[in-house]
């Protein structure tokens, strides 16, 4: 027993060693940017030119992140919509001021509607299905933070359990030791009372002696028993915590794609022509009742 304690407190250390044990098992670090080149560090806050980004960056918190999110998404939001209407009267400037001046129909603006209709239907769908998905994966992380904090507890509890095995076992070669020599009649130097009790007293003190026992046992037996539960969790928590990162590698590396059309002005076109088509139209009506 004393050897498979002592070979369960090699195999704590040498995890924690070799395996970084509290590296292995992190949960997501959700505060990294996702404009940070992967393996790059991180900005200088002084670099950080938003008012809400301002606050310690090296300890963020989840209030700091959601005021951070907010604020993005309506820096993206306010900038989507000045650059549609530059390009707007950009377009609808050369189109009317071009020779010949270029005119749409009425047909073409029907068909373009529809096929920007299907088009933001599709994105509607879509949007739909990355807010379920994160969600999901936001339950999934708050569920995975709390099996983490219990495991790691369980993995300092489980750290001490040698040495309270040796200690234990050491209580009982003790007690064992004691009970050989009172029992043993040829030993001189036994003087203990319990020499002399009667016979019921005796089996009294006999049962209640092995109950004892059995209950030491029964710890022993319910500490080694817990170790493999445990570190089969741990090993759990590691392949789930490995398909999460491979989720973030993903959305990260989507995110940069997207932040980076924006900032090369790259789109589909559908819905700028959309808008655009829409602009003309009621120009051109304006225009028409203006003639009339």
């Amino acid at each position: 027993m004393a050897n498979s304690s002592s070979e369960a407190l090699a195999a704590l250390q040498q995890l924690e060693k070799n395996g970084n044990l509290k590296d292995r098992l992190a949960i997501i670090r959700i505060s990294e940017p996702i404009s940070t080149e992967v393996g790059g560090s991180y900005p200088s806050p002084s670099k950080r030119t938003s008012d809400v980004s301002v606050s310690n960056f090296d300890d963020p918190t989840p209030a700091l992140l959601e005021a951070d999110l907010a604020h993005y998404k309506e820096l993206f939001s306010k900038l989507r919509f000045s650059y549609l209407e530059q390009v707007t009267k950009e377009k609808f400037l050369r189109a009317i001021v071009g020779d010949p001046p270029m005119i749409v129909g009425h047909n073409e603006n029907m068909e373009l509607e529809t096929q920007l209709a299907d088009v933001k239907a599709e994105l509607k769908a879509r949007k739909e299905d990355a807010r379920i998905m994160i969600e999901e994966m936001e339950q999934m992380g708050r569920d995975l933070a709390s099996r983490y904090k219990n495991v790691e507890l369980q993995t300092t509890q489980l750290s001490t359990l040698p040495a309270s095995i040796d200690n234990l076992e050491s209580t009982i070669a003790e007690l064992r030791a004691k009970q050989v020599a009172t029992m043993d009649p040829s030993n001189p130097n036994s003087t203990s009372s319990s020499q002399n009790l009667p016979l019921p007293a005796t089996l009294a003190l006999l049962a209640e002696r092995e109950a004892e026992l059995a209950a030491l046992n029964r710890q022993l037996a319910a500490v080694h028993n817990t170790l493999p539960r445990k570190t089969r969790e741990a090993e759990a928590v590691e392949r789930e915590r490995s398909v999460l990162e491979r989720r973030k590698s993903d959305a990260i590396a989507q995110a940069r794609e997207a932040q980076r059309k924006k900032q090369q002005g790259e789109s589909d076109g559908l819905e700028e022509m959309g808008r655009w088509y829409r602009g003309a139209e009621e120009t051109l009506k304006e225009l028409v009742g203006t003639q009339a």
